[in-house]
């Protein structure tokens, strides 16, 4: 993982050498490049809690980091359009900060409407230790906060471990209340939050940004399907969407491509239709844009055919669609 993930630690520390006897130096969590292992970052995290008698040393961490400390990954969070794109970017690249971690959005586990679960875990060959939870999910708390711009309806925060320290130290920092001994780590959250805007993102920022990563760091075992539906997104309004361009894009035939497509159950034309629906809903409901304007950034030649999606989409007209939208801000 990034060594990065630990910005802060030292200041937290009394006495100099713990990190040192991990083979890693100040100056590496103080570098966007530095790795180090993500079992050595959980180590010096659980035996610098139990060395300096501080068991709410993931949650002090936490309270001293932002977003920053993702690296690259940071820039295409902090500039998505809504907090539901900010979440699918982390899910898409978090790989690149860390392989061992995951988050993502998930039903509540309570199963109360309107609500749902961002949870954060490791892998299944690499469960999260205790310290490690309450870092990472208190930076999600923390990164969440700051895209929305405040308190964000943060209903309850579920540890998959007993207390480590009093309990106010958990509410204090959450201000909301904290359940032990679950079974998934997460925040229990408005279900409506996806659809959010984060405040002061830059639509050229996140292009460029989500262009690096997806450029520079291949994501493992990357279905063709999604690879595609990447190059869709990039796309759409703005260059060709046919077979041949995607293709030549990915380096195949475009009956190579389809052939593969075919064989993870999809289409060339499905993966079109589902970006073009994700990109109206969030221009129609996010953006004032004319909808003459809506219909080009999406890819149709005229505004009539943006209508009959809409309604084979959302069963209602885009102005209907809108209008929904604008009742339920207010």
């Amino acid at each position: 993982m990034r060594a990065a993930g630990l910005r802060g630690l030292p200041a937290l520390l009394t006495g100099d050498g713990l990190l040192e006897r991990f083979g890693v130096s100040a100056g590496d969590l103080d570098s966007d490049d530095a790795l180090i292992p993500a079992q050595t970052a959980a180590l010096i995290l659980e035996t610098a809690a139990a060395e300096q008698d501080c068991p709410d040393l993931g949650l002090r961490l936490a309270g001293t980091q932002n977003a920053s400390v993702l690296g690259p990954l940071a820039l295409a969070i902090e500039n998505a359009a809504t907090f539901g794109e900010a979440l699918e970017i982390s899910r898409r690249f978090l790989f690149v900060h860390s392989p061992a971690l995951t988050v993502g959005q998930v039903p509540d586990p309570a199963g109360r409407p309107g609500v749902a679960g961002l949870r954060y875990a490791g892998t299944a060959a690499q469960p999260l230790p205790p310290q490690s939870v309450d870092l990472g999910l208190g930076l999600l708390h923390r990164i969440t906060t700051l895209l929305h711009g405040g308190p964000y309806g943060l209903r309850s925060v579920h540890l998959t471990h007993d207390a480590l320290a009093p309990v106010a130290a958990y509410t204090g920092f959450f201000a909301a209340e904290v359940r032990f001994a679950q079974p998934d780590a997460l925040l229990r959250v408005p279900a409506g939050l996806r659809s959010m805007p984060v405040p002061g993102g830059s639509e050229v920022l996140r292009d460029l940004a989500v262009d690096y990563l997806a450029g520079h760091f291949p994501e493992p075992q990357r279905s063709t399907a999604d690879r595609a539906r990447v190059l869709l997104t990039q796309a759409l309004g703005t260059a060709p969407v046919s077979v041949a361009a995607v293709a030549r894009r990915l380096g195949m035939h475009p009956r190579t491509l389809q052939r593969r497509l075919a064989a993870e159950g999809t289409t060339f034309e499905r993966l079109l239709d589902v970006v073009r629906r994700a990109a109206a809903h969030r221009l129609i409901t996010a953006t004032d844009l004319p909808f003459t304007q809506v219909t080009a950034m999406v890819g149709l030649a005229e505004q009539s055919a943006l209508s009959r999606a809409a309604r084979r989409w959302f069963g209602v007209s885009p102005r209907e669609l809108r209008a929904r939208a604008d009742g339920r801000s207010r």
